[in-house]
């Protein structure tokens, strides 16, 4: 029988209204989500996301892990993005939901973590009224994010979940946060699909470096006598860790890492100098200090780095900056030649140019400089006195470790503090994102919920947290949350009985008033884990630090809180003062 045209038209209309659906906000928003690739949300459940918790309850291709602080919410979601280089997410409700969770967010910024942070909010009839647990979250937030929203038509909150995540991942990443009012989550409106694109006029990130640039970059770097690479946290971001790789292997020069920039080349090439800056060791900041022509690769010459500047300025060199964010050249070092791209893009270029050219460094040059560097190196600034033998030295600790799991599938995380700096200068890492830390905004207490984060993305990996018993207890309460969600984690924690970077401070710069950095009540550890259902082990001996972490090792299914009883006078060297240049190191107790 012959179809007629109008039932040809019916037909029409019906696969439309079939394509187009009426969806809640909230449903929107976790289709928008699962579009994303999101596997994991941590979260806490409060009266603005309702709606939002109830549409992920009604699907199964999203993992929601419940943590018992929003803090944590966000530090076990930025921990999982840099683990993974995905997009971490985390989900809050208004009011103190929304401001617990600020500490975490203002952390992933400092650091460049692209992350999604969905946030509820208020009524949109009652924004603005006091309501009850009301708050500015995008005023709050403003200076702490990539970007914000506040969605306040359910018909926008697809595109603007697109637009979050485009800004999250792209160009130099970082956190966006996306307020949500309970009644657009409620709301319904038709959905024809999340977007395939995205286009924003005003955000428009540089990829490709300018190539006269690299090209006079090259020529500087292959007339240089002393050349120095100098790398950040934007090579791990950028995923260009190969690409430095070959750099160096090509080119023959030093490298040295920042903080965040750890596992970028291997810690055991020789031609790895160390960490550099304010605990850096001698062979890294002197050759900062001594270079004619500087390579600096995804780094931003912070405080922390380069000391005071115009010590740093009294050197003649030429400096050549790559970087995805313009902001970031010459905020702080005048630089010679800039170049704004993605590190990953202006290395693969600058390394095609290096083949093609027939330029070759001056090998003389290059040997002298390589002798003045194994000077420096010679001085062994991270040796340390190994004391008695009942008294255990913190960095023995992190030595162990390092070399129990070397050649293992390992992640380390860490809080903030003496341990952290100890477990940057001692755990030797040779691939990237293993090491998962704090770097500038220097947070106590990310260390358990960046664990958590990595252990649910990479389950069969071992994942330690290194902290110390001061860091440990601001967010202890997540060893719930390991228990519910099976992600077995082991913690060294480096128990001195004190605050010990401020002890340390103390000690140096203010003659040892040691004001209010003492633990005078602490718990019994071992009870407390245990109580949380976990394993917990005292460790007071140097001879029981192996078998404590071969025994915690083996325990692969169980969480392991490991208490270790550590020297309380031992301090962090070397070390530069405030106010002084990177070459002013202490290098132990005995000059101060």
């Amino acid at each position: 029988m012959e179809i007629t045209k109008a039932e040809i038209s019916s037909a029409a209309a019906t696969q439309i209204t079939t394509d187009t659906q009426e969806l809640m906000g909230a449903e929107i928003l976790v289709k928008a989500l699962q579009a994303e690739g999101t596997q994991f949300i941590w979260g806490y459940p409060g009266g603005a996301v309702l709606y939002i918790y109830d549409a992920l309850y009604k699907q199964d291709t999203i993992q929601h892990v419940l943590v018992r602080h929003e803090q944590a919410a966000v530090h076990a979601a930025d921990g999982y993005a840099r683990a993974t280089g995905e997009v971490g997410v985390a989900l809050v409700t208004s009011g103190p939901g929304l401001t617990n969770a600020v500490t975490g967010i203002a952390t992933a910024y400092m650091d460049s973590i692209p992350m999604v942070i969905v946030s509820g909010q208020v009524p949109t009839a009652a924004i603005g009224l006091d309501a009850f647990q009301e708050c500015d979250t995008v005023g709050i937030t403003r200076p702490i994010v990539k970007h914000n929203f506040l969605v306040k038509d359910v018909r926008d909150l697809a595109l603007t979940m697109k637009k979050a995540f485009h800004i999250a991942r792209s160009g130099r990443p970082g956190p966006v946060v996306v307020d949500i009012p309970k009644d657009v989550s409620f709301n319904k409106t038709a959905y024809s699909g999340y977007p395939k694109t995205v286009e924003m006029r005003s955000y428009n990130p540089v990829r490709k470096g300018h190539s006269g640039q690299i090209r006079k970059a090259l020529q500087l770097l292959l007339t240089a006598k002393r050349p120095y690479i100098y790398t950040g946290g934007g090579v791990l971001l950028g995923n260009a860790t190969n690409e430095l790789r070959t750099l160096v292997d090509m080119l023959g020069y030093p490298v040295t890492h920042t903080l965040m920039g750890l596992g970028a080349y291997p810690a055991s090439d020789r031609k790895y100098l160390g960490m550099l800056g304010m605990h850096g060791t001698i062979e890294a900041n002197n050759a900062m200090q001594s270079c004619d022509v500087l390579l600096a690769v995804g780094a931003r010459f912070d405080d922390r780095v380069i000391g005071n500047p115009k010590h740093f300025a009294q050197n003649d060199r030429k400096i050549i900056h790559i970087d995805i964010d313009p902001s970031s050249i010459s905020k702080r070092v005048r630089v010679d030649i800039p170049i704004v791209g993605d590190v990953k893009d202006v290395l693969t270029e600058l390394i095609a140019m290096i083949r093609e050219s027939t330029t070759r460094a001056d090998a003389g040059a290059l040997a002298a400089w390589w002798e003045t560097i194994e000077e420096w190196r010679r001085r062994d600034c991270l040796k340390y006195d190994m004391g008695s033998s009942e008294v255990i030295k913190p960095q023995y600790v992190v030595e162990t470790l390092w070399n129990m799991t070397k050649d293992a599938d390992a992640y380390i995380t860490s809080d903030v503090g003496q341990h952290q700096m100890w477990a940057a200068q001692y755990y030797r890492f040779d691939e990237p994102r293993r090491w998962i830390n704090s770097g500038g905004l220097g947070t106590m207490g990310v260390g358990i919920p960046y664990a958590m984060g990595i252990k649910l993305a990479k389950p069969e990996s071992e994942v330690f947290t290194i902290t110390g018993e001061g860091s440990v207890q601001m967010n202890i309460q997540e060893l719930s949350t390991c228990l519910q969600y099976n992600t077995p984690i082991k913690i060294c924690a480096l128990n001195n009985r004190y605050l010990g970077m401020v002890r340390q401070w103390q000690e140096i710069e203010y003659s040892g008033r040691y004001s209010h950095s003492y633990m005078d009540a602490l718990p019994n550890f071992v009870k407390l884990a245990e109580a949380y259902g976990h394993v917990g082990m005292l460790i007071e001996h140097p001879k029981d630090v192996e078998p404590a972490l071969r025994e915690a090792r083996k325990l692969k299914d169980r969480t392991v809180f490991m208490d270790f009883r550590t020297d309380p006078t031992e301090n962090v060297f070397p070390m530069v003062r405030a106010g002084k240049g990177i070459t002013e190191m202490l290098l132990g107790s005995e000059e101060l």
